[in-house]
């Protein structure tokens, strides 16, 4: 119930977050050299580099919002309603309109410059970034690009605040105890909570608003479906207990699914939408991504339960550090392409380079100044924790909305 102790700290979620977040920086850095299209594109593209975007599609995103929807369960345990909304307006709403109109508007640029659709610095290109809509023949990035994120988690957690303080509440928990009951006591029914994505990838029109899989790969309403489950995941025990209990079969089930997908890609090239074909292989999809997800969450649940000074000073970083590394990214990138060397070599550079500039940006100036921390969505640092620069943070200050 709001107003209690803190419950113990979830160090797997911990390190779930800080190490999902790794992945995300990875999977980006890879961007330049998949056959998708992106902001900035190295001029030779591989088709072996989009099996692995297609493979961290799969589960990436959906997994940071199921570790979102478990953070915000704590979150709403232990602190009233009116401080939530305070936090989260804080950590998500600041950060994405600071960068709506300082980085990601140099995202932009970037990309109007590599593909030739402007010419000149980026000062000259400035105002023209406020002329129409990013994705509708505009430039203003209104979603935030890469932080889109924080805008759905927000909104998110809004719509269903109402819904999950009630959960909480007594008269709620009777409810989701007597709801859940038989598919926490049925091996493998757990399972069965992929079929609403399942149905959904497979009906949603990707041409439209919500069919499109611009944000990660996914429609956005099928984000809420992943929200919902982490919250309830973990207000539920003996749910937790049936994931791990179910990871070697999650991942095997995961993996064979995710084959027979490549196999019928590779055989038969993208799904058209309308088609029997998509309406068998995109639920495939679905599930395997559910499997996944379970499968992440049971070993970590089995293996991660510790904590040490490096997932405690990550955590605190995980906020700014997804907030800047798309930006660095692409700066670097935008050059690095260029370059007459071999691919291999273009990658970590880029990847190589990028993190050092962002982890020494975080370090140096970000942790250190209370104005650019709540620019970045962190919380103000005290006169005695600005004493201790070294000490590693025990406060969860991160992009999955914690606790």
């Amino acid at each position: 119930m709001p107003g209690n102790p803190p419950a113990p700290r979830r160090n797997d979620l911990d390190w779930l977050r800080v190490l999902v977040i790794l992945v995300v920086f990875i999977f980006h850095c890879g961007r330049f050299f998949d056959t998708d299209g992106w902001h900035v594109k190295n001029p030779v593209r591989y088709q072996s580099v989009m099996v692995w975007t297609v493979f961290l599609v799969c589960w990436m995103m959906p997994l940071i919002f199921v570790i979102s929807g478990a953070s915000t369960f704590y979150a709403l345990s232990s602190r009233n309603t009116a401080r939530f909304v305070k936090d989260r307006s804080l950590r998500l709403l600041v950060p994405l309109s600071v960068g709506i109109f300082t980085h990601i508007a140099f995202q932009v640029y970037l990309e109007r410059r590599g593909f030739a659709a402007f010419k000149g610095s980026f000062l000259e290109f400035y105002p023209r970034y406020f002329k129409g809509f990013y994705g509708s023949g505009g430039n203003f990035a209104w979603m935030g690009l890469h932080l889109w994120y924080l805008e759905a988690l927000f909104v998110s957690s809004m719509a269903f605040l109402p819904l999950f303080l009630w959960l909480i509440s007594q008269s709620g928990g009777t409810w989701l105890n007597a709801a859940l009951g038989r598919l926490v006591r049925a091996c493998g029914a757990i399972y069965l909570l992929a079929i609403p994505q399942m149905l959904l990838i497979a009906l949603l029109n990707p041409q439209t608003f919500w069919g499109q899989r611009g944000f990660g790969g996914w429609p956005l309403i099928i984000y809420l479906f992943y929200f919902l489950y982490g919250f309830i995941i973990v207000a539920r025990p003996e749910m937790e207990e049936q994931i791990q209990n179910l990871r070697r079969f999650s991942l095997t089930s995961a993996i064979v699914l995710f084959l027979v997908l490549l196999v019928a890609w590779k055989t038969g090239g993208d799904p058209q939408y309308g088609r029997l074909r998509y309406s068998l292989l995109m639920p495939c999809f679905a599930l395997s991504s559910w499997c996944f997800i379970l499968a992440i969450l049971g070993f970590g649940h089995r293996w991660l339960g510790f904590t040490n000074s490096f997932v405690q000073y990550s955590n605190e970083a995980v906020l700014p550090f997804y907030i800047l590394h798309q930006t660095v990214i692409l700066s670097l990138g935008y050059l690095v392409v260029q370059w007459a060397i071999p691919d291999p070599l273009k990658f970590a550079a880029i990847a190589f380079s990028s993190f050092l500039i962002i982890v020494s940006v975080y370090e140096f100036l970000i942790r250190r100044n209370n104005v650019l921390r709540f620019l970045f969505g962190m919380r103000m640092r005290k006169v005695a924790d600005r004493a201790r620069p070294t000490e590693p943070a025990t406060q969860s200050i991160n992009v999955a909305a914690g606790r």
